[in-house]
């Protein structure tokens, strides 16, 4: 008798006032609650630092300014023009690169000890990963909103609808929010920010940089152009290309979406098993 008063007021202890709010037993109610408000932490962090967008927003800037006016003049597409071809890619890197913050983010929390507290709390193992990848894909939503402001001031016009534009945008979060899984996952295997960016970049440069994001595959060397075409960043380029410049489009998304699901779903549960270990 002892025992069960003793469990029942703990459990008591947690629970809300409030009998609209989900248990821990409730499930996916309780999961989705949580992740919610680990969103709103993260969006608040940003909004407090407003430096975070700030830098998010300049590094695409440059790569804008120095490829459509230092090196475009010496890229020739078939088809189109250069800045027409080369926003689309910069959209695309921008998600890649906005993704590493997940990886930067996660490991300064596990290096400040807040991971470790959040375990502690009767609140779900998925929400804390959840919650940090959707305030990121979040985030690059509004950059990738401003960018396409800055592609309309440097030259670069879609071909088809809003509709479509949309349709390119939502490709660009799908593959954004796929990417910070596997940089959740470098997050929670290194001890703090620094090391987490030293850990993520080598595996992002290769994926963005050797891509059809700037150039045209068929410009590489031959033993290059199978990777290039072949792989997530360039199935992500070519499906927004197809939505905001026009052309096949169909079997273009479809592949970029599977790879963006793909590994979203591959991934996402081995890092919740990584948080639960740590």
């Amino acid at each position: 008798m002892t025992s069960t008063t003793v469990t029942d007021s703990r459990a008591a202890a947690f629970r809300p006032t409030n009998p609209a709010v989900p248990m821990p037993g409730d499930g996916a109610l309780w999961a989705v609650r949580d992740t919610l408000a680990m969103t709103w932490r993260n969006l608040t962090t940003i909004r407090r630092v407003p430096q975070l967008l700030v830098f998010a927003i300049v590094q695409p800037t440059i790569f804008v300014l120095m490829f459509r006016y230092v090196f475009g003049g010496s890229i020739s597409i078939p088809g189109h023009s250069y800045v027409d071809y080369l926003m689309p890619g910069i959209f695309v890197q921008t998600c890649a690169f906005g993704a590493l913050n997940t990886a930067i983010g996660l490991a300064e929390d596990k290096g400040k000890g807040l991971l470790e507290r959040l375990r502690s709390l009767p609140m779900s193992r998925s929400a804390v990963l959840g919650g940090r990848v959707l305030a990121d894909t979040t985030r690059n939503v509004f950059v990738v909103v401003l960018m396409l402001a800055i592609g309309y001031a440097v030259g670069f016009r879609a071909h088809t609808n809003v509709v479509m534009v949309a349709l390119g945008v939502l490709m660009l979060v799908l593959f954004g929010f796929a990417l910070s899984w596997i940089f959740a996952l470098i997050g929670l295997s290194v001890s703090n920010g620094e090391a987490a960016q030293a850990a993520a970049f080598p595996m992002l440069a290769p994926l963005v940089f050797a891509s059809n994001a700037f150039v045209d595959p068929a410009k590489m060397p031959g033993w290059l152009q199978a990777w290039a075409r072949h792989q997530p960043v360039s199935a992500a380029a070519d499906a927004v290309r197809a939505c905001m410049l026009g052309g096949p489009t169909a079997h273009k998304v479809l592949i970029s979406v599977a790879w963006s699901l793909g590994i979203a779903i591959v991934l996402s549960p081995v890092a919740v098993r990584r948080y639960r270990r740590l």
